[in-house]
């Protein structure tokens, strides 16, 4: 396994000066994994695991609608590889979902609307964030680009520094997810175009 991925539960152990997470230093030693990696969506602690010895990479929320310019800086700032999570927003980026629709499968997690999703509240996008997106639909389908792939195209374009890790759960939405490729990242001038839109200082 090249990298472990750990999640931190918010406590001493979060940072270098705690446990290293499920034991990876003897876990690398023993050649089991290359190095550990951090998730996390705070920057205090992303930039407190930076440096330390097995230390991979981070994972972190980020996507068109909902940018993490702090993390962004850390990964740059020191060639650490950073893990998309939420790509597509827990798929309100792919455009399925417009404002005041609502998801009818009572079984489906965004209806439950757990703590950590920040996309829907029982079962209906967030409007706010479906509002912006629809702000740049235009721009995210140029090139003949689905809404998803132009999400993606958005995060090659945001940093070099990271690496979308999109969900599917149908092949045509791993096909989709992988045509992404064909059409490369947005141009710097679709991108200044999307921070004016968004407001984006």
């Amino acid at each position: 396994m090249p990298v472990w991925w750990a999640e931190p539960v918010h406590s001493e152990s979060d940072t270098p000066n705690g446990e290293r997470p499920h034991d990876s230093d003897e876990t690398r030693r023993e050649g089991r994994i290359r190095a550990y990696g951090w998730s996390t969506d705070e920057p205090e602690l992303a930039a407190a695991w930076v440096g330390q010895q097995g230390f991979g990479g981070l994972e972190f929320e980020i996507n068109v609608v909902h940018d993490s310019p702090a993390i962004v800086d850390i990964c740059e700032r020191n060639d650490v590889p950073g893990l998309a999570r939420g790509p597509l927003g827990t798929g309100l980026l792919t455009g399925a979902h417009p404002e005041g629709s609502r998801i009818t499968d009572e079984q489906d997690f965004r209806r439950r609307s757990p703590d950590w999703l920040n996309y829907f509240q029982d079962g209906y996008p967030v409007p706010e964030l479906a509002r912006a997106l629809e702000s740049v639909r235009h721009i995210l389908t140029s090139e003949g680009r689905t809404v998803a792939q132009g999400a993606l195209a958005w995060l090659w374009a945001r940093s070099p520094s990271l690496i979308p890790i999109p969900g599917a759960q149908t092949v045509a939405q791993v096909r989709e997810n992988a045509g992404a490729m064909e059409k490369g990242p947005l141009s710097e001038a679709q991108m200044r175009e999307i921070d004016d839109l968004l407001g984006v200082i």
